[in-house]
């Protein structure tokens, strides 16, 4: 059990923040000779040397290697991001950057996606977008023979993006009949959801007042069909940015950055633990083992639920990382993005 912050001395707070704030800009173990020269606080190394014992055996403060400096324990870590951290708003250009991206024209997801990249970039760390799966407003539909008994449906939404089902066919279904369903869908859904389209054209069906042979109705049937089992209710997440993890402090630790790329690939744990981060305002900080998904990698991720006006949690943005992420710079700039998805998104 680390020691509680108000319990360290001024002195020890003081080597504390300055190991703490060399390890995260180098990754790399600081010893006493530097402390002292570089500090300015006026101690000998033997003095820092006897501070630094006192934070390891307070459970703050490890040692890699018997003649090595001291770096922060994850344990030292949060205290340091609890109680010791002052955040660095993002600059007015990184603040540009961010709602350039989120204001950019076109389909939803492929501002989602450039968001998720710009986060990436400004916080060299891969970054993630979580939003529940948005039903498009509809505009077109059109139906395409793949083969005698198949068919490509193509939904075109108002926003400009395209989706594709393959539909199974009723054996001798011709082009007459695949026009006919495609102009009736395109009729009666323009402006509406899919779940509002199918809702409507059932009952139309159902109390026959459809206008429709029985080829262009068991077609669309099983068109509404597919669609709807199409795992709607899942979650999008966007990943980008992945090649930033391969950082020059990884190249020594290949296996855990390639265990962290397959977890990467495999996005449901990902979408789960993002999840875990929609209760309450504030963005939440998981360090390396306080996460079951990263805890063998070594990976910190910072999560921030994204809130429509009405308080309703419309997404999640964050970034995954090293534990040596630049909490103090990276938290704000997460805020920030996910204040700006909230206009999007809300």
């Amino acid at each position: 059990m680390a020691q509680p912050i108000h319990e360290l001395t001024d002195r020890a707070r003081d080597v504390f923040r300055i190991v703490v704030d060399s390890y995260l800009s180098t990754g790399t173990p600081v010893g006493s000779r530097t402390i002292a020269q570089l500090s300015g606080l006026n101690l000998s190394p033997a003095s820092i040397r006897g501070v630094m014992q006192d934070l390891e055996e307070a459970g703050l403060l490890a040692a890699p290697h018997v003649s090595a400096g001291r770096m922060p324990t994850e344990s030292g870590l949060r205290l340091f991001v609890d109680g010791m951290m002052h955040a660095m708003e993002p600059s007015a250009q990184e603040r540009a950057a961010l709602s350039a991206q989120v204001q950019s024209a076109g389909p939803v997801e492929e501002a989602l996606a450039a968001t998720a990249t710009a986060l990436s970039g400004l916080s060299a760390s891969a970054g993630l977008v979580l939003v529940p799966k948005r039903e498009p407003v509809l505009r077109q539909v059109s139906f395409v023979p793949l083969s005698a008994d198949r068919a490509l449906a193509i939904l075109v939404g108002a926003d400009g993006s395209v989706e594709n089902r393959v539909v199974d066919l009723v054996p001798g279904t011709g082009s007459a009949a695949l026009a006919e369903a495609a102009n009736y869908l395109t009729a009666r859904l323009s402006g509406m959801t899919l779940g509002e389209a199918r809702a409507r054209i059932l009952a139309e069906i159902g109390q026959e007042r459809a206008e429709l042979d029985a080829t262009a109705r068991v077609l669309i049937e099983r068109g509404l069909a597919v669609w709807s089992e199409d795992g709607g209710h899942r979650p999008v997440l966007i990943v980008r940015g992945q090649a930033r993890l391969l950082d020059e402090a990884a190249s020594s630790d290949l296996d855990r950055v390639r265990q962290l790329l397959d977890e990467l690939e495999g996005k449901e744990e990902i979408a789960r633990l993002l999840e875990s981060a929609q209760g309450g305002d504030a963005a939440r900080i998981f360090i390396g083992s306080e996460n079951k998904l990263f805890a063998l990698t070594g990976s910190s991720v910072i999560a921030k639920p994204v809130r429509a006006l009405d308080g309703r949690v419309v997404g999640v943005v964050g970034v995954i990382g090293p534990v040596r992420l630049n909490y103090a710079r990276v938290v704000p700039m997460v805020d920030f993005t996910a204040a700006t998805l909230a206009r999007l998104l809300g």
